[in-house]
């Protein structure tokens, strides 16, 4: 069935459940989701878009990359979205449910990289962490050096680590939900995990206790889920001298005045340690195109090229201003060809 008969017949369901509604016209607008990280670049690409193109300002919704995903394969029609920005590679199980509910033909478009910053005030001084130490830290259990996993009973830094402050952890991160949180369990909290030998050893002989053990959060109050707006957990960094917050390089560098971001492994998120890859907590940002949408939503395949412009996404584009650490020419042109021609590649 083409788009155009399914969002006809979508339309025509959706008035008879609501019991002889007026049939809602056809959306003259993109509609994006996902990622409360790549939600300030979209945004800006978005506005411009608005401004110099024929066609209405995209609508974004900062729902976090595994909330948008969920959305984006939902389906396919009118009231499904057209794009999910994602802080995170989409997982296998995404695609099959994307395929399940008919999105089959999907077009990965990788736009840069970013660091995960743990920050604090900068009224307060800065923290030196090792990968370890924020494990130590931030886990539900850990080992008790006797071969056990008990609760994790360190309330201080200092208990972590007697060269840290004598502070009570609190730290503000993101739900579940969030691509930043699934990136930084994996490349900090699963990499400071694989320090503890005992637990190293479980990754052959029990994955699934591995993953258990390096990727469960405490509940206890030293780790807060404080929602997808990272904007908000600076804000409260400002109020509380004495909290961490976990979020990408892009919002430090916006709030590079109130909040300074720990040195992780002796190596400060900055611009150019992230883009070597030299600052150990960094991941790629996505998004994702509903290639079913090309023909029907207005403007849909303008927008993805504005957004992979090399004046966008290149060296010097206006999006490395904001944050965005920049894909190496090479790679920015195999980005630019799957942009240009929609071409699924999952």
């Amino acid at each position: 069935m083409k788009l155009k008969a399914l969002f006809a017949a979508t339309t025509v369901s959706m008035a008879v459940l609501a019991s002889g509604s007026a049939t809602a016209a056809n959306r003259d607008y993109i509609s994006i989701v996902g990622s409360s990280t790549v939600y300030p670049f979209a945004t800006v690409v978005a506005e411009r878009f608005g401004r110099t193109s024929q066609y209405s300002v995209p609508k974004i919704e900062s729902t976090g990359s595994g909330g948008g995903l969920k959305l984006f394969c939902a389906g396919v029609g009118e009231n499904t979205p057209d794009i999910t920005n994602a802080s995170r590679k989409i997982k296998s199980s995404e695609i099959d449910r994307c395929k399940s509910n008919g999105v089959d033909d999907i077009v990965e478009i990788k736009i840069g990289y970013d660091g995960i910053a743990l920050a604090n005030s900068k009224m307060s001084q800065q923290y030196d962490l090792s990968l370890k130490d924020i494990y130590t830290a931030l886990a539900k259990t850990v080992p008790d050096g006797n071969g056990n996993f008990i609760d994790n009973p360190n309330d201080t830094w200092k208990d972590v680590n007697s060269s840290l402050p004598n502070t009570k952890i609190e730290v503000l991160g993101p739900p579940p939900t969030s691509g930043t949180r699934d990136a930084f369990v994996e490349l900090a909290m699963e990499a400071g995990c694989a320090e503890y030998p005992e637990v190293a050893a479980l990754e052959d002989s029990n994955e699934d206790k591995f993953k258990a053990i390096c990727h469960g959060m405490r509940e206890d109050g030293a780790f807060i889920e404080a929602g997808e707006n990272d904007n908000l957990i600076v804000q409260k960094l400002e109020a509380n001298p004495d909290a961490l917050g976990i979020f990408g390089y892009s919002f430090l560098e916006q709030n590079a005045d109130k909040v300074q971001g720990s040195k992780i492994a002796g190596v400060e998120p900055t611009f150019d340690a992230i883009g070597s890859g030299d600052y150990p907590v960094s991941r790629s940002l996505y998004f994702y195109v509903k290639k079913a949408h090309e023909d029907v939503i207005p403007g849909l395949k303008d927008y993805v090229s504005a957004f992979t412009a090399e004046d966008a996404i290149g060296n010097m584009g206006y999006l490395a201003d904001r944050g965005l650490i920049p894909l190496d020419n090479g790679e920015w042109k195999q980005v630019r060809s799957a942009a240009v021609d929609l071409k699924p590649n999952l």
